[in-house]
């Protein structure tokens, strides 16, 4: 189970997050999932959005495995080959999610594996 935590002492969320989550239960952490079509073994496409799909498609494979899905997930993070790809990115991460959003961290990396665009990781968490 997760609970929206929002408070007004400090900044609201400007996009598809949560200031914060609570969480009680069950917790499952997914390692960050590059954009790779498990058909293939190959990134799914060579621009954000489609790579960013990918890799949140993945995540959502992988909890389906649990027996979760995006809804249980309580924080996420978004790690960017490129600080300039955060809105299209942000665009993808919404179709994914809905109110309340999970809480979020996005953020430029040097460089990710396999020349990706993107890799995201997600903790889950239910009763």
């Amino acid at each position: 189970m997760k609970y929206l935590i929002s408070t007004p002492a400090a900044p609201a969320a400007i996009g598809p997050y949560s200031q914060g989550i609570g969480a009680a239960g069950e917790m499952v952490f997914v390692s960050g999932q590059l954009p790779v079509d498990p058909a293939t073994g190959e990134f799914a496409s060579e621009e954000i959005r489609g790579q960013s799909r990918q890799s949140l498609q993945n995540v959502k494979e992988i909890l389906a495995a649990a027996g979760y899905d995006m809804g249980d997930v309580v924080k996420t993070t978004v790690y960017l080959s490129d600080i300039k790809n955060f809105v299209p990115m942000n665009e993808v991460y919404a179709e994914f999610f809905q109110e309340p959003y999970p809480a979020r961290a996005a953020f430029q990396v040097a460089a990710l594996p396999k020349g990706a665009l993107v890799e995201i990781e997600v903790v889950a968490c239910k009763k």
